[in-house]
């Protein structure tokens, strides 16, 4: 009697699009479950053609190309003795499906397409796929020629049925079916499924990943069961980065946890379980067993197969395990490295470019960027040869083997503080000892030869000379002074981009990093293409509040002593002229709110869905110990108008990791207008009544 099974599950990190990149580490995947005795695969969602294809679905290309791979992986070695479950799009009777097609000794068994669509936030699968919604029933699929010739088969079964094998019942989700309300797991479990599985293509938020163990612990804790989940991992090609965290779970409880952030390409999942353990739980759950008595029974694919061994009373199986959590911190620190890094080895660059302020935001960048050389280094360490090559390639060496973290941080990493007549020799100081502590190439410059040149062609033609505010400009004045030297920055930054390693004989370019954070592209404080118009932005996609935390956690961790004096310093953008040699501008007060403000308003507009009468509604009541309710109109009212007058620098904000769900990022997450009404008078008459009557 068979009841160890032995099963896997991979986070993988494909890529848009490189088919022969996804069929390499689709076959690395199997060969390393098979090694470690596995009898099923499983894989993430749309593996094949990589998850982040977008319009690319419309393509009759991508479908012809994951047919191909999928011929391939039919006709490969290692994927014979083993059921292999892998994603990709399906065009059935002219409707096109996100499925798992799973196969087994070069015959397909069963195509699944996905039931519940993704369609929130990030996604948008209704654009491009269609959700399957007969449930419990199948139809015959006519498989294309190119895979008739390797299978023998002419047709087989696409639809919402299960797996019935010699041992055991398998049925499959795919990704949002998890988060659904109405989960196929639940019915699926009360027919006798003993084994759910779950393809993702589910990207990192901070402090997201708990949400999706619970999930997954929870779906097998009140119907017993084993549940399986594969991830996508990575950047495949644009703001998302793919967070793994692959996982096996039995009867609520964890065995098996993938890595969340790490630089192999290829993790595999293994663990062998007793299915006596979810035949003993559900045994004594009258309730389920009573539900289980009327449930509609789901179509069964018969396969002569066992994922268990006839003698396997002496098997070793798995036992739980307790979830270890990364803190927000820690997910700062690995999560933009590892985009990084993604993005540096495949846009095949030969580093990155920051313009380095001294404040927190730059500084947050370049210690991510630090962090980034870290795990390189770790990597290489731990016997990965794929990083090695990809290291070896950047740095242009074919001996090269990175080490130490500050070594490999100076070849692939510069620095520039682009000092003005406005600058203080604090922030220069800082920016010069934390490119010293981190080990990037400094390059101290001043732009005022610049400016004054900028100036001085609008003096010619005008006859008129603009002044800042303290010599007695006008506000209009003040701004587009600050605009050209904010400005000139971006220029130069590209400018030394592309040509600072030619100055020291080396190949290649750099991209350039951007470094405002998610709370002032909210508000819109920052100049439309100045030094946050780069190439990416690592931290463009998370709070102040987070990345102040994370500056305390790159002091404790990476002894980087420099930031102490960041983090005490006065948030500032230093482009008004300095009084008696100090900073008199600040941040908060340019901006008229602070951003521990800002951080709540945004979560209120973008997670709350709150307008402007919804969101002083609510802050009354969070802010009565503080602030009277025509204060909280005041700062609300402040907001939305600021917020709506800078709606249009959103338009061109740098592509940025995606790390918080109040992302004001206007590409596709946070879809609003950016000319308004910036009066908001309907809305702000509603305040205003509201504050009379209290």
């Amino acid at each position: 009697m068979g009841r160890a099974v032995t099963v896997a599950t991979c986070a993988l990190n494909q890529w848009t699009l490189d088919f022969e990149g996804n069929l390499e580490r689709i076959c690395r995947s199997i060969d390393i479950a098979k090694s470690r005795g596995a009898r099923y695969r499983l894989g993430p969602e749309l593996e094949i053609c990589g998850y982040g294809c977008s319009d690319h679905y419309y393509e009759s290309d991508t479908l012809l190309h994951s047919f191909q791979v999928l011929a391939k992986l039919l006709e490969s070695p290692s994927a014979q003795d083993i059921v292999c479950d892998v994603g990709m799009p399906v065009l059935h009777r002219n409707v096109r499906y996100n499925c798992r097609v799973i196969f087994l000794n070069k015959k397909i068994l069963l195509i699944r397409p996905k039931i519940s669509l993704a369609n929130a936030g990030n996604y948008r699968e209704l654009r491009w796929f269609t959700p399957w919604n007969k449930t419990r029933h199948v139809e015959e699929y006519f498989l294309p020629r190119i895979i008739q010739e390797v299978t023998g088969q002419e047709t087989v079964p696409f639809g919402d049925a299960v797996l019935a094998t010699k041992d055991t019942c398998l049925g499959t989700e795919i990704c949002e079916e998890l988060w659904a309300p109405n989960s196929p797991h639940i019915e699926m479990g009360l027919d006798g499924v003993e084994i759910f599985t779950n393809s993702s293509g589910s990207h990192h938020v901070l402090r997201k990943a708990h949400t999706r163990v619970d999930l997954v612990n929870s779906a097998t804790a009140k119907n017993g069961g084993i549940y399986i989940l594969a991830n996508q991992k990575g950047c495949d090609g644009d703001r998302l980065y793919y967070d793994g965290c692959a996982m096996i779970s039995m009867n609520g409880e964890t065995v098996a946890q993938g890595s969340q952030f790490s630089l192999d390409d290829v993790e595999v999942l293994v663990a062998t379980l007793d299915l006596e353990d979810v035949r003993s739980y559900r045994a004594e759950i009258s309730s389920r067993n009573l539900a289980a008595s009327k449930v509609k029974p789901y179509p069964r694919v018969k396969v002569n197969f066992a994922l268990s061994c006839c003698d396997d009373v002496a098997v070793p199986t798995c036992m739980p395990i307790q979830w270890r959590h990364h803190s927000p911190e820690e997910e700062i620190s690995l999560g933009p490295a590892c985009w990084l890094w993604d993005y540096l080895r495949r846009s095949k660059q030969a580093g990155f470019l920051l313009p380095l302020s001294g404040g927190i935001d730059s500084s947050a960048t370049a210690c991510i960027v630090y962090s980034m050389c870290h795990q390189v280094c770790l990597a290489v360490k731990n016997g990965n040869a794929d990083v090695l090559a990809d290291a070896r390639r950047i740095v242009n060496d074919e001996t090269y083997v990175p080490e130490d973290p500050r070594e490999f941080c100076k070849r692939i990493f510069t620095t520039c503080y682009m000092a003005s007549e406005n600058s203080s020799q604090d922030t220069c100081n800082r920016a010069k000892l934390l490119a010293e502590q981190i080990g990037s190439y400094h390059i101290n410059l001043n732009i005022d030869a610049a400016v004054k040149a900028i100036v001085g062609i609008f003096s010619m033609v005008t006859g008129r000379t603009p002044r800042f505010s303290v010599y007695g400009g006008s506000s209009r004045e003040n701004l587009a002074l600050q605009n050209v030297q904010a400005r000139i920055r971006m220029v130069l930054a590209y400018l030394f981009a592309q040509l600072t390693l030619w100055t020291r004989g080396m190949p290649g370019g750099l991209l350039v990093l951007g470094s405002a954070n998610v709370d002032e592209s909210l508000r819109g404080y920052l100049t439309k293409y100045d030094c946050s118009s780069a190439d990416i932005n690592p931290i463009g996609g998370i709070s102040k509040t987070d990345l102040k935390n994370f500056i305390q956690y790159c002091i404790e961790n990476f002894q980087l002593t420099a930031l102490r004096s960041i983090m005490s310093a006065t948030p500032t953008a230093e482009l008004e002229p300095l009084m008696d040699g100090q900073v008199a501008q600040t941040d908060e007060a340019d901006m008229g709110m602070t951003y521990a403000e800002l951080s709540i308003y945004g979560k209120l507009r973008k997670i709350a869905k709150a307008g402007p009468y919804s969101m002083f509604c609510k802050l009354i009541n969070m802010w009565k110990e503080i602030c009277t309710p025509r204060e909280v109109a005041s700062k609300v009212k402040h907001f939305f108008r600021m917020y709506s007058i800078n709606r249009h620098k959103m338009t061109t904000l740098t592509p940025s990791y995606h790390a918080e769900n109040y992302s004001p990022d206007d590409n596709r997450f946070d879809l609003r207008p950016f000319l308004y009404n910036t009066t908001w008078s309907w809305q702000f008459r509603c305040i205003d009544k509201q504050v009379n009557a209290l």
